[in-house]
């Protein structure tokens, strides 16, 4: 694959990602990629020093904001560096950075306006070391999201996404939540704008080092989901207004 003639930026969001890091870095590949940018959402690990000495631009939160504030802080750092655009994958390992020459042909090709990841298209994902219960509760979000937003995707959770400089300058994703929810409350309000999504199928990895969130942290953000899809509904029947959605 030629150099894009457009700006393309990888984003990381970042938490205790020290061990990881240069082996997700050492997979990007360079030919394609005109910057990368690590947000560290202060670690207690040496990511940042990592970050440095492996030549990335670096941006450090001085206090723990969560994931959705990190994701904030590098797509507004992309588009002020001009990103025509942004991709965003997890410093963990646990998402093949190769994948990203299929993930930026669409948009290069201006076919659409974002491209996510699927682990479901990319087949077993059980088998890659997806905890079942995971799988399952991927699965009937997933189902219920399709219902809501009438579209089809076979999955709205993925870490590795790549996001026209459109999309991103046409959503108001800076009043979205701080946390994990803010990955579906920027799809929604993609669908709100009509912005178009594909996907291409990926396969992760699962293991110690690589960041997970734990039951009860994932039943919270499935409870947020269905909250985000709550509103979204009523925004569209102009039962309610909600500023993530103008």
């Amino acid at each position: 694959m030629k150099k894009p003639k457009k700006k393309v930026i990888v984003v990381m969001p970042a938490y205790n990602a020290e061990k990881t890091l240069e082996r997700t870095l050492n997979d990007i590949p360079k030919e394609l990629v005109d910057e990368i940018i690590l947000t560290d959402d202060c670690s207690q690990d040496n990511t940042v020093e990592v970050g440095k000495r492996l030549g990335l631009h670096v941006l450090v939160h001085e206090k723990n904001l969560g994931y959705g504030a990190n994701q904030k802080t590098c797509y507004t750092e992309a588009l002020k560096r001009e990103a025509d655009i942004i991709v965003m994958i997890h410093p963990d390992h646990q998402y093949d950075p190769k994948e990203i020459p299929q993930l930026i042909t669409p948009l290069l090709n201006e076919e659409c306006d974002a491209v996510f990841g699927s682990r479901m298209l990319g087949g077993r994902p059980l088998e890659g070391g997806m905890p079942k219960w995971k799988y399952l509760a991927n699965i009937f979000l997933t189902a219920i999201e399709n219902a809501v937003f009438y579209m089809y995707l076979t999955e709205y959770h993925s870490g590795l996404r790549a996001y026209s400089r459109r999309y991103l300058q046409t959503v108001n994703f800076q009043v979205n939540s701080d946390d994990f929810v803010f990955d579906s409350e920027i799809i929604a309000q993609g669908v709100i704008h009509k912005m178009r999504i594909k996907e291409i199928p990926i396969q992760t990895r699962y293991f110690e080092e690589a960041s997970q969130i734990g039951l009860w942290k994932s039943i919270i953000y499935g409870i947020s989901i269905l909250m985000t899809l709550l509103k979204f509904k009523l925004y569209i029947k102009g039962i309610k207004k909600f500023k993530m959605f103008n």
